[in-house]
């Protein structure tokens, strides 16, 4: 005899999202080691730092000032614009070179993950509150860590969002930056010229902007800037780009 089951719906289990396994993507896989807007950013950090050279910028806290650091002072007479630009320019060679392997590095990842135009977005907004933490410390301040920072606190936020989806395939990758974050961090405590309140701003910009920007992998590959939230933000990250271009660069280049 025949059963109908069309009365014992209730009765049937239900599966739910949660119960199916997925298998977890390689992130690693497709990744370009020549990712062609942190090589970029990486070109304009050595010349400009080449600029400040020849400039002498280097030689005090005015001439550093003059050629687009971050000054409280100037800020709040309406540069605005060097809320960005100083996360071009640098104090040292030192300064520089350990910031471009840091940013060679995460931004590989990053642009990855969120893609060319959202990597732009990434770097724009955290080196703005990386100088809007600073801003509020009182001192002039240079130097991309504050970007920097929001780009590991973006790749972050990508993995915690996305955990049951990627995997890396050396996790010791991702506790080198976290114990190197922290270093850098505690090395802020002790070292004044280390500017801390930069490192913990971009972090946060950048783990908030991380968050709402929709990845660039898999089923979201290529369809990502259709979303509102990208969009606005690519939008306000190319108006402050350019808006920051027309006052900083005729102070740097010779």
């Amino acid at each position: 005899m025949s059963r109908s089951f069309e009365d014992d719906d209730d009765e049937l289990p239900l599966i739910a999202a949660d119960m199916i396994h997925v298998e977890p993507i390689d992130f690693e896989r497709g990744m370009n080691l020549f990712p062609p807007l942190t090589i970029l950013f990486s070109i304009l950090c050595g010349l400009f730092y080449a600029a400040e050279l020849s400039r002498n910028a280097l030689d005090n806290e005015q001439a550093l000032i003059a050629v687009g650091a971050m000054n409280p002072a100037r800020v709040e007479a309406g540069e605005i614009w060097r809320l960005l630009s100083a996360a071009f320019l640098h104090g040292s060679a030192a300064h520089l070179i350990g910031n471009l392997i840091m940013l060679y590095i995460l931004g590989m990842a990053c642009e990855h993950a969120f893609g060319k135009m959202q990597f732009l977005t990434l770097f724009v907004v955290s080196a703005v509150c990386g100088s809007i933490f600073s801003f509020f410390g009182g001192h002039t301040s240079v130097g991309a860590s504050g970007a920097i920072f929001g780009l590991g606190g973006a790749i972050v936020g990508f993995f915690v969002r996305n955990r049951r989806h990627f995997e890396l395939r050396d996790i010791r990758i991702g506790w080198a930056l976290l114990c190197y974050s922290g270093f850098q961090l505690y090395l802020g405590m002790l070292v004044p010229e280390i500017d801390n309140r930069a490192h913990l701003g971009g972090l946060l910009g950048g783990i908030l902007i991380g968050w709402v920007l929709p990845q660039a992998l898999g089923d979201f590959r290529g369809k990502h800037l259709s979303n509102p939230i990208a969009l606005g933000t690519l939008f306000f990250s190319i108006l402050f780009t350019a808006y920051t271009a027309i006052y900083f660069l005729p102070r740097i280049i010779p």
